[in-house]
């Protein structure tokens, strides 16, 4: 049978976000996959050139709209090692304690749509039904269900009362009762359980030579977690389990985030329970000195990293964003090769893609005797201009006043 490429997206009923998937198929069987990205490119690095670190803090959070906590800790983190000071425990505690939360949020609401790209609407419905009860607590510590803006540099902006402790953790006992439901059904019921397991296929090989993260990594069998290989906030002194499977499918990645959930929230009761007292937040300064840092975290998609590069005035010099969806992307190239076409939307939603995080501009490089050097956009136009005399079509620029006065005609 002839192979043949279709484009799915950059605009998709199967995507919520542009991006371009540019599949290879023999018949119903994909051959090859050509990602490509730039259609959703914000420019937040170099706009963080010009903001403040104050402001740049409220810039991070906007990265993501699922995961915006871990972006605004991992950017706070790296700035106040770079401020040489040190946030109070409380601080940390409750830094943490959303940290978590966030993660309960985020895994209720992929296993929604693992369920809706599964054609089983009923498990959507019901999970998300129970982010709301999620979201209420993160408004109730913050103030915003969506943005939380609980970080600031040295600590936390806002503190926990005994009350919200204890409704925190009433929220919880029904959170832990329906999550019980949720296992059952996502890892027992059978026509969900057929179409998930085999799909997407990961070896443990595969994983660690193409640098996956996170529940992707770990539903191979590899017990990759920052919160434990390089312990930050409080997360040396919670006791918590890393939470793997062997199957290295699309049921492993269920099977994974399920069992997550109650390890989320026995960290969040032992972190309500165990609450230090004292200050949330120390004096930070406004300018940073000449240094640079790399800070990393165990965000609910996998290990986020920000480079950050100080040079003694109140803004960054650069400011670089690794979200652990770009880390995903190749390993999610390999598990759509060999599947069907059916299954793509399945694994692609199986990494719990935020293609916004992961977007990046895309500039052709020019390599000539060794040395490379990016190709400007003036260059650019001259070489479309070749290609198009090449094929015997020379190309006349025409006005946008012009091209309007066509469509009126037409019209």
């Amino acid at each position: 049978m002839e192979e043949f490429t279709v484009p799915i997206g950059p605009q998709h009923p199967a995507l919520k976000e542009p991006i371009s998937l540019r599949m290879t198929f023999d018949g119903e069987v994909v051959k090859h996959v050509d990602v490509r990205l730039g259609y959703n490119h914000r420019g937040m690095e170099k706009m963080a050139e010009e903001r403040s670190y104050i402001q740049n803090l409220y810039l991070t959070e906007r990265i993501c709209g699922i995961c915006s906590h871990s972006h605004t800790t991992c950017f706070a983190q790296g700035v106040e090692k770079l401020m040489e000071i040190e946030p109070p425990k409380r601080g940390l505690y409750i830094r943490t304690l959303v940290a978590e939360i966030e993660r309960v949020h985020s895994h209720l609401l992929w296993l929604g749509v693992a369920g809706h790209e599964a054609g089983f609407d009923t498990f959507f419905m019901y999970t998300w039904r129970d982010r709301e009860i999620v979201m209420d607590i993160l408004e109730s510590i913050s103030g915003n269900r969506v943005h939380y803006a609980i970080n600031t540099f040295g600590g936390v902006r806002r503190d926990i009362s005994e009350a919200q402790k204890q409704t925190i953790l009433d929220s919880l006992g029904l959170l832990k009762q329906r999550t019980e439901y949720y296992t059952n059904i996502g890892t027992t019921e059978p026509t969900f359980v057929a179409r998930i397991k085999g799909v997407g296929k990961l070896s443990k090989e595969l994983a660690l030579s193409l640098c996956a993260v996170g529940p992707t990594v770990r539903a191979s069998g590899i017990k990759s977690d920052v919160r434990k290989d390089d312990p930050y906030a409080v997360y040396n002194e919670i006791p918590f389990e890393v939470c793997t499977a062997d199957t290295g499918d699309v049921f492993g990645r269920v099977v994974v985030r399920v069992n997550e959930l109650f390890e989320c929230y026995k960290m969040i009761e032992f972190m309500l329970k165990n609450l230090p007292v004292g200050d949330i937040v120390v004096k930070a300064p406004r300018r940073v000195k000449e240094n640079e840092v790399v800070s990393r975290y165990e965000a609910p998609r996998g290990e986020n990293l920000h480079y950050i590069k100080s040079n003694g005035t109140d803004k960054p010099e650069r400011l670089k964003v690794r979200a652990p969806t770009l880390a995903n992307y190749p390993a999610t190239v390999e598990m759509l090769k060999g599947c069907f076409i059916a299954d793509i939307p399945l694994i692609f939603a199986a990494i719990d893609p935020c293609i916004c995080c992961a977007e990046r501009m895309v500039e052709l490089v020019n390599v000539k005797n060794g040395e490379a050097s990016v190709v400007s956009f003036g260059d650019l136009k001259k070489l479309a201009s070749e290609q198009y005399k090449k094929c015997g079509n020379k190309p006349e620029p025409v006005s946008i006043a012009k091209q309007l006065e066509k469509i009126r005609r037409k019209s």
